[in-house]
């Protein structure tokens, strides 16, 4: 997945929040299969979050602590999936031939 010498933003932080970076050219080492498997979940709990935020949008029943602990969520998951679209963005730019 990555281009020798080059470094793949990997979907956690480490300590203090910073990123956490891979250097590796085997794209189908343990590490690289750990965070595509990790990124693909991270992208299904976003998806399954917009879904509950859907609903709670019309929910006329849910409270502010519900909202609250939903925007929480939101919120992680949101980091996680920028996260994803930095690192994907960045190999797509690595891999792609310049264009004149």
């Amino acid at each position: 997945m990555t281009a020798p010498n080059e470094l793949r933003l990997l979907p956690w932080s480490g300590p203090e929040g910073k990123p956490c970076y891979l250097s590796t050219e085997a794209s189908g080492g343990y590490m690289s299969r750990l965070a595509d498997n990790i990124e693909a979940v991270q992208l299904g709990t976003a998806a399954q979050l917009l879904e509950e935020t859907s609903g709670a949008l019309v929910d006329q029943e849910a409270g502010p602590e519900d909202l609250r602990r939903l925007v929480k969520e939101l919120t992680g998951a949101l980091r996680d999936v920028l996260r994803v679209a930095t690192s994907r963005g960045h190999l797509l730019a690595v891999s792609e031939p310049h264009r004149s």
